[in-house]
């Protein structure tokens, strides 16, 4: 992987995160499309480096939320912001569990092709798809079933329940925060309150996942720990330069996606992940 191909993936992931359309999808996407030829280890190192850019974006964009919520959390108020950081940390518990037991599992999923990632963009335009038809505004009469909904804050169970869908989200090509704003519109939850939770949300599991992938990597041999935790495929200056453009394009993504969420335009990438996914089932196929 050269500069050039690490800035490109970058800015999809910076794109992607955010978007309702799958970043680990659309980097493998994107390295079908570059040539590139990594092992599933390698490429969700890289993949996790990308997405702590993309978390300290959320940071730096939320922060007039986020500084709040880390001083209650951790003075012990037991206000309302220490109260969202219990729930933020509820909504962790799933995909720590899958973490932990099934990471050696997840791996096999990242770099093996097309096929996988287009049935699960398939699946995210069909969540989509579904919050659209059954999303949530103060006592408005939803269209299919006929039931008046007065959408609710998010509770201690919501928050769960949001925190398994991130858990299967972890599948490239399966749109975390589409499956995680999706899941809290379906419920019933506050549409502008879901999209920061689930952005939000994410911060704690890809920090951590970082973490260990750095304390992995600090124990092969002294040449390749001297690389700045690169493997043999994946330069110093590429990795920086995916971290970079990440976290620029993530700063941009973020405050687009929060006004999109609001404006209830989810359903318009239903149809962009439908396509997507279609052209790659077909590819990996090779139907063309």
């Amino acid at each position: 992987m050269d500069i050039i191909d690490a800035l490109i993936l970058g800015i999809v992931q910076g794109l992607a995160e955010y978007l309702p359309i799958s970043s680990s999808g659309h980097l493998e996407i994107g390295r079908q499309i570059l040539g590139l030829d990594l092992g599933g280890a390698e490429s969700l190192q890289f993949d996790v480096m990308l997405h702590v850019a993309t978390v300290l974006s959320t940071i730096v964009v939320l922060w007039h939320e986020f500084k709040p919520l880390v001083i209650s959390f951790f003075t012990f108020r037991r206000d309302d912001r220490f109260n969202y950081v219990c729930k933020i940390l509820v909504s962790c518990i799933p995909i720590g569990i899958v973490g932990v037991c099934f990471k050696d599992t997840i791996e096999t999923f990242f770099g093996q092709g097309l096929s996988l990632v287009g049935i699960c963009l398939c699946a995210t335009a069909l969540l989509l798809s579904f919050s659209y038809f059954f999303r949530t505004r103060p006592l408005e009469t939803n269209r299919l079933t006929g039931r008046v909904y007065k959408p609710r804050n998010i509770t201690y169970i919501d928050a769960f329940v949001i925190g398994c869908a991130q858990a299967v989200a972890v599948l490239p090509g399966l749109s975390r925060s589409g499956t995680t704003i999706a899941t809290g519109i379906l419920i019933g939850d506050k549409r502008e309150q879901v999209a920061k939770f689930s952005f939000l949300m994410v911060i704690i599991p890809i920090l951590g996942e970082a973490l260990l992938d750095i304390k992995d990597m600090l124990g092969v041999d002294a040449a390749d720990a001297a690389a700045g935790v690169a493997t043999p495929e994946i330069g110093i200056m590429a990795l920086l330069t995916g971290f970079l453009a990440s976290f620029a394009v993530g700063c941009l993504a973020c405050k687009w996606m929060l006004a999109l969420v609001n404006k209830g335009k989810l359903i318009w990438f239903a149809a962009y992940c439908l396509i997507v996914g279609a052209i790659c089932i077909a590819k990996a196929n090779g139907l063309f």
